[in-house]
């Protein structure tokens, strides 16, 4: 269909979104929808913190304008559906035909407050796309998954999709046509992938900010790692595109262990010579100390000219201010900022984070290394036809996968990993594919496109996907079904159950076990959804 011709059928009219907080992730997808799609258009802003508010706002709806207008800027999610109920009841009252103010919705708030604002939308019909993790408890992701699938409905009434930005990146979708479609080293056999976090990364994120401790937010592999865990299932679930057999369930794991723990953020690594010190405006030890927020944040960054991320996290009005020319007060309030401290007698000290904070001292208790272990058993399919005896396995064998999550490390979040097949193997970094062929010794070396933009082009890549679903939809051009496996390329089920795989592992490491996949799912899933529905 041309795109003058999708024009006339969308009579002008370009797919609207409300971006819900507009913080780094809001920024980045609204950014990246613009970029990617011409034909997007972002009407409305939700946001408490008001200037990020008005920032995104003059950035991505209204320009210079003085004032946003009624329907663009809201301090609440919920102030927005409030208006919407008002405007639809008006509508009622005078028998006139209702529109939706949206057709989707961003949702990029904190973690823990995904489940309640997605319940809230899904039953409305919004096509919905939700930063990473889908929740922070196994319940909530559960809760979000019935949300989407109306009482006595198998199916779902909109699009819906996740932050699993590694799935749309260029470099990712060579390397699982590599694996599935061309298998290119036969059968897959093991896989070691490793996330390098970063050391200052992880002490500006995990050890001092919002993510630090599992009470207020929850374990690291979930706030970090889960993209990997989902990378896993992604590639080792899926049957492979040549296989003969029509009828394909995924190839579920049997196993997963993990390990894992706070192995050097805490009070028995600090050093003598920092003593009592638990700021490092007030310590003896920083100019030594590699994690001194004053050279990271100020030194590294500020004096640099770098007001971005991860600066901006620290003060959100510092890049507003720096921009407009104060930058003598810019820093004043960078450095008061890294200055706060807290004490036995500071209330709530969990509830913000504390970037000048001795990242000995920061009452942090997520792990900064762990390691998880998921194994498959050979699950042949049965054989239906002589022809298809010898495909009985294809892609169904036994194979493990280890993931290794490790902080201390020069590269931040550049990927790496090695895959074991049955006719080759595959060695892989965040910039370069290299394939080796057993039969004929040679190796190939692909280099995927690396195109802008955050995670190698995966941010670009997953909202690009959810427009074109959600316009395929509104357009009449597929169903629902049809759409979310064409465009986001996974279902409802399999973003819950690549979550649940996280809360699966945490449990093996925290009771020190292995974990039956099958019975796990079982008991913590398919029970637990029942109960929801009765």
């Amino acid at each position: 269909m041309s795109q003058s011709h999708l024009n006339q059928i969308r009579g002008s009219a370009p797919l609207k979104f409300l971006v819900i907080g507009a913080g780094s992730r809001g920024n980045g997808y609204a950014h990246a929808l613009l970029q990617s799609t011409p034909d997007a258009q972002i009407t409305a802003v939700a946001e408490p913190i008001e200037v990020k508010r008005r920032a995104f706002g003059r950035q991505y709806i209204w320009g210079e304008a003085d004032a946003p207008a009624e329907w663009q800027s809201f301090a609440d999610w919920k102030d927005f559906l409030g208006l919407q109920e008002q405007r639809q009841r008006a509508a009622r009252d005078k028998a006139s035909r209702w529109s939706r103010p949206v057709d989707g919705v961003f949702i990029c708030t904190l973690d823990d407050s995904h489940c309640e604002i997605i319940t809230a939308f899904a039953p409305l019909g919004y096509h919905i796309m939700s930063e990473k993790p889908l929740a922070t408890t196994l319940q909530d992701c559960l809760k979000i998954y019935r949300s989407l699938r109306p009482q006595g409905s198998s199916s779902s009434p909109q699009i819906f999709s996740i932050g699993h930005v590694l799935h749309y990146s260029p470099h990712n979708i060579l390397l699982r046509r590599l694996l599935l479609d061309d298998e290119a080293i036969g059968d897959i056999l093991s896989v070691e992938h490793t996330e390098p976090v970063g050391w200052w990364h992880f002490a500006h994120s995990y050890v001092r900010g919002n993510w630090r401790k599992e009470a207020s937010s929850a374990p690291s592999l979930l706030t970090k790692s889960c993209h990997d865990i989902d990378l896993l299932m992604w590639l080792l679930c899926a049957p492979p595109a040549t296989a003969s057999i029509t009828d394909r369930p995924p190839h579920l794991p049997s196993f997963v262990s993990s390990t894992g723990s706070l192995l050097y953020f805490k009070p028995s690594r600090k050093p003598q010579s920092a003593g009592g010190a638990t700021n490092c405006y007030s310590c003896a030890a920083e100019p030594q100390c590699i994690y001194s927020a004053r050279k990271i944040y100020v030194r590294d960054r500020f004096d640099q000219g770098h007001v971005g991320w991860p600066v901006k996290i620290v003060d959100s009005e510092i890049e507003d201010m720096y921009v407009g020319g104060n930058k003598k007060g810019a820093r004043e309030r960078l450095e008061a900022r890294l200055k706060d401290d807290y004490n036995e007698s500071t209330s709530s000290p969990a509830s913000r984070p504390w970037y000048g904070r001795c990242v000995y001292n920061a009452d942090n208790d997520v792990c900064d290394d762990q390691v998880v272990t998921i194994n498959w058993e050979d699950d042949p399919l049965p054989v239906t036809s002589v022809q298809q005896r010898q495909d009985r396995l294809q892609g169904r064998g036994a194979k493990n996968a280890i993931f290794h999550m490790v902080a201390s490390t020069e590269a931040q979040c550049e990927r790496r990993g090695h895959i074991s097949g049955t006719r080759g193997e595959i060695e892989y970094d965040s910039r370069t594919i290299r394939v080796y062929d057993f039969a004929t010794k040679r190796a190939e070396v692909h280099v995927p496109e690396q195109p802008g933009g955050g995670h190698g082009g995966g941010d670009a890549g997953l909202v690009s996907a959810f427009f074109k679903a959600v316009e395929a939809v509104k357009l009449r051009q597929m169903p629902v079904e049809e759409a979310q496996q064409a465009y986001v390329g996974c279902t409802a089920e399999e973003i819950v159950r690549n979550t649940a795989m996280v809360f699966a592992a945490e449990e093996a490491r925290r009771e020190k076990k292995v974990v039956d996949w099958p019975a796990w799912w079982q008991n913590n899933v398919e029970i637990a959804l029942e109960h929801q529905s009765g």
